[in-house]
């Protein structure tokens, strides 16, 4: 052994001491007032250590990022110390309040890590959207081209759905620069892994386009299988299914003789190599794993499959039960001996002077980055100044404004880029599409170029500004948070705006969560919405999405109801893009057409602002009672012209009626928690003052398209009465007014719920 190979397996074996040490101090040595268990993976971490010691200390360049697969978070954290990127007073703090996440996280740990884990596959197919938002980016700007961007996925998150999704999506095929290494240790969290499912997993790599390599058989095995008789033994291996593997791991080693029954290979061997050469996988050897690096092929995404054993080198080595499990104190000394660390202080740096100590002193100077250059947003303006006549929806003004930013504001409309899950043309972006272009990696013929009957005109090259991806909402939204925080990882900031159908935006949900949480700021834009959408039944109704977009942290949400609120709004959210304080933002839109004269836009320029501040502060009145409102309607979106019409009648009757329009029910939560100090999200756009100025004391019936409870907390701003409107069941396809009465939101609902209200606010 050369001593840069002995100088890695010194680094192996601290950075396994670290790693468990890590979760030890965490769970035996600090205390635990609450008697919960704090938690950690040691054995998932363990069977991680070879791969990641072989990347970091040998193959990985300072372009490159690695998303590290949750439960290994200790290790990275371990090298993060040795590398001298993490005070050793942080080791100890594993899932303490201030101290190291329970997974790596981009904007919560003090060694940063490249990318955000922990929603199980989530932060194995970030990279994949990393690596196109870093094309994009280095072909729009002056940006260096990216190094590889690199998963290290546990076998059991392939289960997970989003990586079929992104490994089949036809734009992933031409990234060479993804790298994924599968940690191959054959358990999931309950279970061992049943049956051998690597065949399978590699064919459909191969089918979608994929280098699939595969580290499996260390060196000591490798010189067995080429003795006499040793593809016997190969095979006996090769065939076994992992349960019996992980069976064998766990028996006694005079045993495993028998119980191979490979014939004379393995004669001369005592019992104890005979379980050493079974440990002896690909995964951890060292050289295996640095041969197998260096044969990647940059021309197409490559994984490769590196067989482990989960809690290698440790009490628990390859127990079924052992992802959770902790080692005891007894345990723990018995690994400070094996690897000659001292349990009592275990958080100790190389000898800078050691082969080891330098080899982290070089890996640190080799691996270091430049400064980041950073780049401010561009100024969003205020208003783009189109006067919005006739009847609009919410959705068309959409691809309007965009239209208009590329002509009025092209400062801003060169950051933007749109992505969509192949619905640009029906969420009305085909305007803006014209206007810039598809983007591909590479410029592609279009052949349909002199077809003039398209009103699409799909132009794909490497300047465009649309990404059109299959009909898959996690990879939209995986893509629109890498190409939100690339700010933050190149110093350019754009402004991603991504269109899904709303009732799909649900199915989209975690890896949006997960985005935001990740620091992705990104715009996501839900239309068509509601039962609004009546055409398409109750398959497509979006009921629950007005409270995704009033709960969601690091998120604000918008639901206009007019062409002009709809661009303040748009422009509002593009504002809060690529900033350390920025935001992201969710607007729900509808396909329903309406009579802008129903605005009332103040025709004076201190009314104008007025109206602007209020629309995005989160409401304002439409129509103003005199001299005091006997109820108020206060409405959402598309259902303003029923809440209008129902006001006209209640007066008709000599029940006088405000009508208030809600264009962001979140920001009017916030503002109500600010207002009983209770608000811990951020303060950005939130005004207090608009309850006085919009709501007046009154009994109030609420209306919108979606679950009746989102504006129910309205009634507590004044303590007065109300009657929430809105869907609460699966309904069907219809006219609009049908469907409007089968659930409640006609004129004449509203009427009555008012009427109610009023007759149960007089006096006996």
């Amino acid at each position: 052994m050369t001593e840069d190979e002995e100088a890695l397996r010194e680094v192996e074996r601290r950075v396994l001491w670290l790693a468990t040490s890590i979760v030890h101090a965490a769970n035996a040595r600090r205390p635990n007032d609450s008697g919960v268990k704090v938690g950690g993976h040691q054995a998932s971490s363990a069977s991680m250590v070879s791969i990641m010691t072989a990347l970091w200390f040998d193959a990985l360049t300072p372009a490159d990022r690695v998303s590290v697969k949750p439960h290994a978070s200790p290790v990275l954290h371990a090298i993060s110390f040795l590398l001298g990127r993490l005070d050793a007073s942080y080791l100890p703090r594993l899932r303490e309040l201030g101290g190291l996440q329970p997974y790596p996280s981009r904007t919560k740990d003090p060694d940063v890590p490249d990318y955000s884990t922990g929603s199980v596959g989530i932060g194995a197919t970030a990279p994949v959207w990393g690596a196109l938002a870093q094309r994009y980016v280095s072909a729009h700007f002056d940006v260096a081209a990216g190094g590889r961007q690199i998963s290290l996925v546990g076998d059991a998150e392939l289960d997970e759905g989003a990586i079929w999704e992104c490994v089949n999506d036809p734009m992933v095929q031409r990234l060479g620069e993804v790298l994924w290494v599968v940690d191959l240790n054959r358990q999931s969290l309950d279970r061992i892994v049943p049956d051998i499912q690597v065949a399978k997993w590699a064919g459909l790599f191969r089918a979608a386009g994929w280098q699939v390599l595969e580290v499996k058989y260390g060196r000591l095995l490798q010189s067995l299988f080429a003795r006499d008789g040793g593809e016997r033994l190969r095979d006996r291996i090769d065939e076994m299914g992992n349960e019996e593997f992980q069976w064998l791991l766990r028996s006694p080693a005079a045993e495993l003789r028998t119980r191979l029954d490979v014939g004379a290979v393995l004669a001369g061997l005592s019992d104890d190599d005979i379980a050493a050469a079974l440990r002896d996988l690909g995964g951890h050897d060292l050289v295996e794993l640095r041969r197998t690096f260096r044969e990647v092929d940059n021309d197409r995404p490559t994984v490769v499959f590196a067989y482990t054993i989960k809690g290698r080198g440790l009490p628990v080595e390859g127990h079924p039960a052992n992802h959770s499990a902790l080692l005891n104190e007894e345990q723990y000394a018995a690994l400070a001996q094996a690897l000659g660390q001292d349990g009592d202080d275990p958080w100790q740096a190389f000898d800078a002077d050691s082969p080891a100590g330098r080899l982290c002193r070089d890996t640190a100077a080799r691996l270091e980055r430049p400064a980041l250059p950073e780049a401010k947003p561009p100024d969003i303006p205020l208003e783009l100044g189109r006067t919005y006549r006739g009847v609009h929806s919410t959705q068309a003004t959409l691809g309007r404004v965009l239209t208009d930013l590329a002509r009025d504001a092209p400062d801003v409309a060169a950051r933007i880029v749109t992505v969509s899950p192949d619905v640009a043309s029906s969420t009305n972006t085909g305007g803006w599409i014209n206007k810039v272009g598809v983007w591909s990696p590479q410029d592609r013929h279009d052949w349909f170029a002199e077809d003039g009957d398209r009103l699409v005109r799909w132009r794909e090259t490497s300047t465009g500004q649309h990404i059109e991806l299959g009909i898959a909402e996690v990879n939209l939204v995986g893509l629109l948070g890498e190409l939100g925080a690339i700010w933050s990882r190149v110093g350019q900031p754009l402004l991603p705006i991504g269109t899904v159908y709303d009732p799909f935006v649900a199915r989209a949900l975690e890896p949006w969560v997960f985005g935001t949480y990740a620091g992705g700021q990104s715009i996501l834009v839900g239309t068509p919405s509601g039962v609004t959408l009546a055409p398409e039944g109750g398959a497509h109704q979006s009921i629950t999405t007005p409270s995704i977009g009033l709960e969601t942290p690091g998120t604000t949400c918008y639901e206009p109801a007019f062409a002009v609120e709809t661009e303040w709004c748009l422009l509002d959210a593009l504002s809060r893009l690529g900033r350390h304080d920025g935001e992201s933002a969710y607007l729900r839109l509808t396909t329903r057409p309406i009579d802008q004269s129903l605005a009332a836009l103040p025709d004076d320029a201190a009314g104008r602002a007025q109206r602007r501040k209020d629309v995005l502060a989160g409401a304002y009145r439409l129509r103003t009672a005199e001299p005091e409102p006997a109820v108020t309607i206060a409405v959402v979106g598309a259902l303003v012209p029923e809440a209008v019409a129902a006001a006209d009648e209640l007066a008709r009757l000599g029940v006088a009626a405000d009508v208030v329009v809600v264009t962001s029910y979140d920001r009017l939560w916030r503002a109500l928690q600010s207002r009983r100090g209770l608000l811990t999200g951020s303060t950005y756009g939130i005004d207090e003052s608009v309850f006085e100025r919009v709501f007046r004391a009154s009994p109030l019936v609420t209306v919108l398209d979606g679950h009746p409870h989102t504006l129910a907390f309205l009634g507590t701003v004044n303590a007065t009465a109300v009657s929430c409107l809105g869907v609460s069941m699966f309904g069907q396809g219809g006219g609009l007014q049908d469907v409007y009465r089968l659930h409640g939101l006609d004129t004449a609902s509203i009427v009555g719920a008012a009427l109610d209200l009023v007759d149960e606010s007089l006096p006996e």
